[in-house]
């Protein structure tokens, strides 16, 4: 398929089709999915990284499984706005998902989305390895979220 705006990626989706949240991390995937209004993000697992075919693999296996219609990566910006090597790298992760998932994929800016999920399990006083086993998932659920509050409010 093809990288696109939110907008065209939402056009393309048929009704009942969920999203699927990204956030890319250099050892680990942070997955959400919206449900089928496309409301509500809600984490779904932490996938540990290996070869990007294998990745691609696992992730079409919860696509299926989820009755996903498109994909939101997040896009690590700079403060400034700039992209620099991170973001090339999550934009040539999400040419690759296009094109072996056969899905559309949009960015959503990610700026500060794993501050914004670690501060609600540091006040939940979750241990630092608790913590790091969901930080990712929950960055994926802030970063779907942003977009489907987007979506939703044009």
């Amino acid at each position: 398929m093809t990288i696109c705006d939110l907008s065209a990626l939402n056009d393309r989706l048929g009704p009942g089709a969920r999203l699927m949240g990204l956030d890319l991390g250099a050892r680990t995937v942070g997955i959400a999915v919206s449900d089928v209004s496309r409301t509500i993000a809600t984490a779904r697992t932490t996938l540990r990284r290996t070869k990007l075919s294998r990745d691609i693999e696992t992730l079409r296996a919860m696509i299926e499984a989820d009755g996903i219609g498109g994909i939101v990566v997040g896009l690590p910006v700079n403060m400034d706005g700039s992209e620099g090597p991170r973001a090339q790298s999550a934009r040539d992760i999400a040419a690759r998902l296009a094109d072996g998932l056969a899905l559309p994929v949009a960015f959503w800016d990610e700026r500060l989305s794993t501050k914004a999920a670690e501060r609600p399990l540091l006040d939940a006083d979750l241990s630092r390895r608790k913590r790091a086993r969901v930080v990712d998932q929950v960055a994926a659920t802030y970063i779907l979220q942003g977009a489907l509050d987007r979506l939703r409010n044009g």
